[in-house]
């Protein structure tokens, strides 16, 4: 019963909370969408997690919506051992280079007076469920082997049967503990993100994956 709930209902209110809440902040607080850059306390290494961090975590991210949306290709490709091995292997570097980078941004934040004055409660809570989302992902990755494979034939049929709004829990109860962990964590993420500095990822015009990377410039008159 409880599984029910994890894997039936608490989607659609993650979900629902998103969008709610992303309206809500739209209309009452649409200045507050931004990153808030923190790059004229610190860019040395800021500009180390930072790259680590997106790189890594966007690849798996993008691994991850790939096998959804084309998931009988997916199946294809990794029933070869020899891509199913390169794809395990490149998977779990992307993993720990975005576990590497978001653990030297937590420590950055730790270390600076400056930074721990600016940084809010959500701030603190959205980096500790990456991180623990992350560090699942790779507990997932070492300790249930060739997830590449398995995740097109139990979580791949569970998110489309709640696209269909006909969910099928039985896809993923089966599945061990921390894999279950993993993915009602993935959707307690979709339930924060309307009310952490993520939201400006989804600002209009959404141009912040193309983007040029934003600089802070000191201005100073000039030595006399």
């Amino acid at each position: 019963m409880f599984d029910t709930f994890l894997f039936a209902a608490v989607p659609y209110l993650a979900v629902a909370l998103a969008v709610i809440g992303g309206i809500w902040r739209y209309r009452k607080d649409r200045f507050s969408y931004s990153s808030q850059s923190s790059q004229f306390l610190e860019s040395r290494t800021l500009f180390w997690g930072s790259v680590a961090w997106h790189y890594g975590i966007l690849a798996v991210l993008a691994a991850h919506v790939g096998a959804l949306m084309f998931w009988d290709g997916w199946a294809t490709m990794v029933s070869a051992p020899a891509r199913l091995y390169s794809l395990e292997i490149a998977g779990l570097a992307l993993a720990f280079l975005a576990f590497l980078g978001l653990g030297i941004l937590i420590f950055r934040r730790l270390r600076s007076p400056r930074l721990l004055t600016v940084t809010t409660t959500m701030d603190w809570l959205l980096l500790v469920v990456l991180f623990a989302q992350v560090g699942l992902g790779i507990w997932v990755a070492l300790g249930y082997r060739w997830g590449s494979d398995w995740y097109v034939h139990t979580v791949v049929p569970w998110l489309i049967s709640l696209f269909k709004l006909n969910p099928k829990p039985e896809y993923v109860t089966i599945l061990p503990g921390i894999v279950k962990a993993h993915a009602v964590l993935g959707f307690a993420l979709i339930a924060m993100f309307p009310f952490t500095r993520l939201v400006h990822v989804v600002t209009m015009p959404i141009t912040y994956l193309w983007r040029s990377y934003q600089v802070v410039i000191w201005n100073r008159r000039p030595a006399r």
